[in-house]
């Protein structure tokens, strides 16, 4: 009896000390995979006068280190009610009038961005319609992305996150903003990326409204204000 007592505390004394170390990140390397990310960059958006279509080589950025990146037919229209809009309140960049699914991305002159681990986004939006905010990413290779994570606040602009390893991601043909992939098994239509998708060097990251706009007024848009990215610079 008084050796299984024994044994007994050696073993408690031992599961103990694992926890404690996995509370601390010891083992297993997951102290720095637990280790929240700093963050990378945050924009808010800048607008002069009233509510516009975004004029080519016209700066909306507040942050001087990025750059911003539009996608789709839309964003070279040259007829500014079918270009994306800059709008306030809060300053926000708006899709309604868009008449072509379309993407903005922001990309760091200097650097990439590891999103492995708990890299996250965390945005303020808002969606009209059936509209939703899904997000984009462009990786070192060339490769763009769209993830499954949809916000659609109907109700106002709300803030939100979600984490980049929780994601699915789709294909996305940059030049249309549409989803692409190949067929999967007997009946499985859905394109997603069957291979392990590699976060630890990004180029851009934004976001992508996959339907027109409705145009001016109450429709189908979203809007995405404060946008903030948390992640690992990595050198380019």
């Amino acid at each position: 009896m008084i050796r299984r007592i024994a044994a007994a505390v050696v073993l408690l004394s031992g599961l103990t000390s694992f926890v404690f170390a996995q509370a601390r990140g010891e083992g297993r390397g997951r102290g720095a995979a637990n280790t929240p990310p700093p963050l990378f960059f945050k924009e808010a958006w800048q607008i002069t006068g009233p509510a516009h279509a975004i004029a080519p080589g016209e700066n909306v950025l507040t942050n001087a280190n990025l750059e911003l990146k539009l996608y789709g037919p839309s964003a070279t229209a040259a007829d500014p009610d079918k270009r994306i809009w800059v709008s306030t309140p809060p300053i926000n960049i708006w899709t309604g009038m868009t008449t072509t699914p379309f993407a903005a991305t922001l990309r760091d002159k200097e650097t990439y961005v590891d999103l492995t681990g708990m890299a996250k986004v965390r945005w303020i939006t808002r969606a009209s319609g059936f509209h939703v905010v899904r997000p984009v990413v462009k990786l070192a290779d060339g490769t763009y992305l769209v993830g499954e994570h949809a916000d659609a606040n109907t109700s106002g602009f709300l803030e939100s996150e979600f984490m980049f390893a929780t994601q699915r991601w789709m294909k996305l043909d940059i030049e249309r903003v549409v989803t692409k992939g190949t067929y999967g098994p007997a009946q499985d239509a859905s394109a997603w990326m069957r291979d392990s998708v590699d976060l630890s060097k990004v180029d851009e990251v934004g976001f992508a409204d996959l339907m027109p706009g409705s145009g001016h007024g109450a429709g189908g848009y979203v809007n995405v204000a404060s946008f903030e990215v948390y992640g690992k610079p990595v050198k380019r």
